[in-house]
């Protein structure tokens, strides 16, 4: 009767800790396509950004910088399209970031150098990595 009643326990455990495992998975998936999409949107962005804070300072020309700066915006007019789930304090953190980057971009005066820029830009460029990188860990983004 032991024997059974020790083996009934452990099957009922090993079911709860299956089951808990598979809830664990399930959870950490995004619930649906739009939310898919909006993680594939922060992914693009994320990279953008990557890609205009690793621009060399000494070798970037201005158009380098416009157009790598023109991505990140292009990035962040898609994610604040999405209609998935974004939660507001993740989705307004962004979207200061995006702003903050942008208005930072737009006060150059129109002879700065590549250097100068992105010596200008670096903060705002780690503020809004830092935004996505919270939003993307909020949506548990694979």
């Amino acid at each position: 009767m032991n024997r059974l009643l020790a083996t009934a326990v452990s099957t009922a455990a090993a079911a709860l800790l299956v089951a808990g495992g598979a809830v664990s998975a399930f959870a950490a998936a995004p619930a649906d396509d739009a939310t898919d999409k909006l993680c594939s949107s922060l992914t693009e962005l994320k990279a953008d950004n990557a890609k205009l804070r690793a621009l060399d300072p000494a070798t970037a020309t201005k158009d380098q910088i416009k157009d790598a700066h023109k991505a990140v915006q292009d990035d962040w007019k898609t994610v604040a399209e999405s209609t998935a789930q974004f939660n507001a304090a993740q989705k307004d953190a962004v979207k200061k970031a995006s702003n903050d980057l942008k208005k930072t971009y737009d006060d150059l005066p129109g002879d700065t150098t590549g250097a100068d820029a992105l010596t200008k830009l670096t903060p705002d460029l780690q503020a809004l990595d830092t935004a996505v990188a919270s939003a993307q860990n909020g949506l548990q983004c694979g």
